[in-house]
């Protein structure tokens, strides 16, 4: 278009003239004459440079904390939090996410864990009725409550049932205290306190009584149930967990 402009103002033209016969705006004829003698008569890029742009400096910083704490976050988002929290840089994670695409730089994925072997029941433990007991808290939270079960792993019994709005050590005592007497097994505790056999605050792995198997929960480990029925042992290192929903 300027080469056409030029060959008429050369053949004697007026620029107006000109721009009239070239369907061309008259202020936009003048901006490019100009912009062509100082040498910028190509597009500039889109945008400018934003006035928010990542400062060389904190690319860099991105960069050390994934040198740094990729490994252990392995998230964008939680790297851009690390670095606001420990005063480093102060970033968008989306702006964390950017950064390490421009620098080809990736997460490592996990490896997969390996499979776990299954811990056997210990050797005085027999597999009937009344030897292996299963427990659990199903939750409810619509009605905000959660309900204990205790089952016999043997013989798929239901024993007790314990619904409560709070999940603590007491419900476990009240639940295991109740089947215990339903099953008949609460004079054998007795029995053994009463003689002088047992220490509830002994621990004797070849005394017990039965095996209660859960996902060992805090209201499980906790020692006020642990001495209170001691001799329905439930302890975390002799069998694996087993759930039951």
């Amino acid at each position: 278009m300027l080469e056409l402009l030029d060959k008429t103002l050369e053949e004697g033209w007026t620029l107006r003239r000109a721009c009239r016969e070239l369907e061309l705006g008259e202020v936009r004829a003048h901006r490019w004459l100009a912009r062509r003698a100082i040498g910028e008569l190509a597009d500039r890029p889109p945008g400018g440079p934003p006035m928010h742009g990542l400062l060389d400096e904190e690319v860099a910083e991105i960069l050390a904390l994934f040198d740094e704490w990729g490994e252990t976050d392995r998230s964008h988002r939680k790297l851009a939090h690390r670095g606001s929290y420990l005063g480093r840089v102060s970033v968008s994670p989306s702006s964390v996410r950017r950064v390490f695409t421009l620098a080809d730089k990736h997460f490592r994925f996990l490896p997969r864990p390996a499979k776990s072997a299954r811990r056997p029941f210990p050797d005085w433990v027999e597999y009937k009725p009344n030897s292996i007991w299963i427990y659990d808290t199903t939750h409810f939270p619509r009605a905000g409550s959660a309900a204990l079960i205790i089952e016999d792993l043997v013989c798929g019994k239901w024993i007790t049932a314990v619904v409560s709005v709070e999940e603590t050590s007491t419900q476990v005592e009240i639940a295991f205290t109740d089947a215990l007497e339903i099953e008949g097994l609460l004079d054998a505790v007795h029995a053994r306190l009463d003689n002088g056999r047992a220490d509830p605050y002994t621990d004797d792995e070849h005394r017990p009584i039965l095996l209660a198997v859960s996902d060992n929960g805090p209201q499980m480990t906790s020692g006020q149930p642990e001495s209170s029925w001691r001799c329905a042992r439930s302890p975390s290192t002799l069998a694996a967990p087993v759930r039951l929903y």
